[in-house]
């Protein structure tokens, strides 16, 4: 019996949160270390995972498949295809920056209740979060996505809930209100699109007689088990709505601006960069695999709301008077193109979504974590409290200048590439929505250049002539993330000769082609 290495990978921060948790209270400083131990392990067995996927060979590679619930036909199964190594590689690299970059946010502070912050639990909450993830990045198994889908909320709650950002204009028990009614709206947004989609996975079992995606996939591809249009369709949305929730998209985003911004800034990049990729990793895997026709039949739909989340998260990001609004804005805007190149029903567009997740995943931890580095040192998010920055920083304006580049699309940073795929991919299909999309780039650089004017640049506040420029500890945060986004912008391949075959495969699953070009005749 071969090695388990897709439940390793997952076990491991599992096993290392409880850990975690275990260590002694007047220990917190060990329980970082063993976090990030822990944490880098698990990138280790993420990097093992990547070099024994093979993209040209079968679809699910690692397999494990276990009888879990018979009666119901439940199994413990895994598998990955390319989109799913690339997002958990994503996942196990990003971790150890989050924990690195919240080293002392969950310290004890001394307030008016003498509240106790404890740093164990933050941490290996941290850790449950990854264990999650991945887990469903992995799981090939239906009711065992599900699961994990909708477990990952119970951490999530209690690290915006409970260790939330300290900066508040308003006071400490202002910011305990806001960061109660963030993780509350957090966790009903969520659990009601959970509900919906597990009234769905019943309908799917009702139907199919077991959770196997690969099964049920292939069944439908065969045609040996039939839908009938409305039944499709019904479960089509049940289990989109779910995932729009989680991606985040317009009309269903509001909750993500109030979690961001109660949030400390690695837990609100967990939340944006890692956990609601999710969301847009499960239309691809299961609507458009076990939904092919309803996916296009709901497709002139989801473009336009997709388009209306480009240009409506812009339009918001300008206007916002909080940095961290304004970032979570950004990333609706951004999420919108992810959700436009999946449903754009192209090879471009696919594997530009795909590339993007990854690449905003990158972008959005360098710009949040060196904006968290920021509001530390004043004790404001407000972007009117700061001015002048580069003058005694300039370390922190330049790595927060790369990281507001890469957040427009700069070409030459790596989310450029994928923006690029995503609209090339949208116009030789949707040409009007293509147009419309281009004017979320336009806006990105508006509020990318502003923030940044408003907060490096002009005169130098007198209260911020002390501030620190970044540590060691915040540049080793910093220059990797920026190394990646210089290294996949003007060098994607790696990336995308992962994940190409598995878009050709799910474009297979729909029954599309590539528009060709249409050329006139010669006269």
């Amino acid at each position: 019996m071969s090695f388990p290495l897709l439940t390793a990978t997952a076990a491991l921060p599992a096993l290392g949160a409880i850990a975690t948790a275990a260590v002694p209270a007047t220990k917190r400083t060990a329980a970082k270390w063993l976090a990030l131990l822990v944490s880098i392990a698990t990138l280790a067995l993420a990097v093992v995972v990547l070099v024994r996927f093979d993209p040209g060979g079968d679809r699910y590679q690692l397999t494990e498949s276990h009888a879990w619930i018979a009666d119901f036909g439940v199994r413990y199964e895994l598998g990955v295809d390319g989109i799913g190594v690339a997002l958990i590689a994503l996942t196990a690299l990003l971790i150890p920056f989050i924990i690195l970059a919240g080293w002392h946010d969950a310290d004890p502070v001394e307030t008016g209740s003498k509240r106790w912050r404890p740093t164990q639990g933050f941490f290996a909450l941290i850790l449950v979060v990854e264990a999650m993830v991945i887990l469903s990045f992995e799981a090939t198994d239906v009711f065992l996505f599900y699961i994990f889908f909708e477990a990952m909320l119970i951490p999530l709650y209690f690290l915006i809930g409970g260790f939330g950002d300290r900066a508040h204009e308003h006071g400490e028990k202002a910011a305990a209100t806001q960061r109660s009614y963030a993780a509350v709206k957090f966790l009903l947004y969520n659990l009601a699109g959970g509900l919906v989609m597990l009234a769905a996975v019943i309908g799917l079992y009702v139907v199919a007689g077991n959770f196997s995606l690969t099964e049920i996939a292939e069944a439908r591809a065969n045609g040996s088990l039939e839908m009938s249009t409305s039944t499709e369709r019904w479960l089509f949305l049940g289990f989109f709505l779910a995932f729009a929730v989680k991606a985040p998209m317009w009309p269903l985003h509001t909750w993500l601006p109030n979690a961001m911004q109660e949030s400390t800034a690695p837990v609100a990049v967990l939340i944006t960069a890692v956990v609601d990729k999710v969301g847009t990793f499960a239309m691809l895997r299961f609507c458009l695999q076990l939904f092919p026709e309803a996916s296009k039949w709901a497709t002139p739909v989801i473009m336009v709301l997709a388009v209306i989340s480009i240009i409506y998260g812009a339009l918001l990001a300008v206007g916002q008077r909080d940095i961290k609004r304004l970032i979570a804005y950004a990333s609706i805007s951004h999420f919108g193109f992810i959700i436009m190149g999946i449903f754009a029903m192209t090879s471009q567009g696919q594997s530009g979504a795909t590339l993007y997740m990854v690449n905003h995943g990158i972008s959005t931890a360098a710009l949040l974590l060196v904006a968290g580095f920021l509001i530390s040192r004043r004790g404001s998010r407000l972007i009117a409290d700061y001015g002048g920055v580069q003058k005694v920083a300039p370390v922190l304006a330049g790595t927060f200048l790369i990281g507001g580049l890469a957040t427009l699309s700069l070409p030459g940073l790596a989310p450029f590439v994928s923006e690029f795929l995503v609209l090339v991919g949208t116009f030789t299909r949707y040409p009007v929505i293509g147009v419309i999309a281009t004017f979320g780039i336009v806006l990105a650089a508006l509020y990318t250049l502003v923030l940044y004017q408003r907060t490096m640049t002009g005169p130098l506040r007198p209260e911020l002539a002390k501030m620190p420029d970044l540590r060691v500890r915040e540049i080793a945060v910093a220059a990797p993330l920026i190394v990646l986004l210089v290294f996949l912008g003007v060098y994607p391949k790696p990336v995308t000769d992962i994940v190409n075959p598995a878009v050709k495969q799910t474009m297979s699953d729909v029954q599309q082609k590539d528009p060709q070009p249409e050329v006139e005749a010669a006269k």
